[in-house]
């Protein structure tokens, strides 16, 4: 039940994966009028550009080593802020739902007793690739795929992702924020079983103008990312469906 000391409502609004014209008309008319917006470091400056100009803008974002704010102190400015605003939007890249704390924000903020709703986005995960020809399912190569995390927080429900699990459990594995943890992720699903000719790809800022992507395998991507000095932040393709690449991305829609 609502508290009547709130005015506001939240909207948790996927940003999508940086590409403006992925993002929703739903969270695009949020952020014209929103009275404040509260949004991740990695929100594409295409996507801050929507926000109305009376609107108060405030980065929560966290990037490996500076945390502007920690989850908490994010959550109680929420509700601060819907005591005095009528929408509060809170923006977070790619969809909410999707390795954005988005569900955890929802439980706190009604347990507050704060109005809220959540406004889906398009996921990097599936974006990404498909912006470099991959499409995560493929009638012939991939009836199935699993999203996964490449970095947990200590202390989680488990101690660890079950990479030997993840390797037979779908023909396509798509890993978030897994690039830091590359080595042993790539080493864990060979010990499973995976051949090291597995194809793999690596996408960063898979769906706007600075994209880049490294294509190997198993066996080569490390050392390629090395090389190269692929960086953080990015998705990772782990399947046969990184092939078609070479067909699909023919009709790049950036190229």
């Amino acid at each position: 039940m609502t508290n009547n000391s709130f005015v506001g409502k939240v909207y948790l609004v996927g940003a999508g994966s940086g590409d403006p014209g992925l993002m929703t008309l739903k969270g695009k008319g949020l952020l014209e009028s929103a009275d404040v917006v509260v949004h991740d470091a990695l929100v594409s400056p295409a996507i801050l550009a929507m926000i109305g100009s009376a609107a108060e803008r405030i980065n929560v974002g966290k990037r490996r080593g500076n945390h502007t704010r920690l989850q908490p102190e994010t959550t109680q400015l929420l509700i601060d802020k819907t005591r005095t605003n009528a929408v509060i939007v809170r923006l977070k890249g790619g969809d909410p739902f999707v390795f954005g704390r988005g569900g955890e924000e929802m439980e706190d903020l009604i347990e507050a007793g704060v109005s809220v709703e959540v406004v889906p986005g398009v996921t990097s995960g599936i974006a990404a690739p498909a912006y470099f020809g991959i499409p995560v399912t493929h009638r012939h190569l991939s009836s199935s795929v699993t999203l996964v995390t490449g970095h947990e927080r200590a202390g989680k429900y488990r101690p660890r992702v079950d990479w030997q699990a993840i390797a037979h459990a779908s023909e396509t594995i798509v890993i978030y924020m897994g690039v830091r943890n590359l080595p042993h992720i790539v080493a864990e699903l060979q010990a499973a079983g995976l051949s090291s000719q597995t194809p793999i790809a690596l996408i960063r800022w898979g769906t706007r103008p600075e994209q880049e992507a490294l294509f190997g395998t198993l066996e080569t991507i490390v050392e390629q990312m090395n090389q190269s000095q692929f960086e953080a932040p990015a998705i990772t393709v782990v399947g046969n469906v990184v092939n078609l690449h070479s067909v699909l991305s023919a009709c790049h829609p950036l190229l």
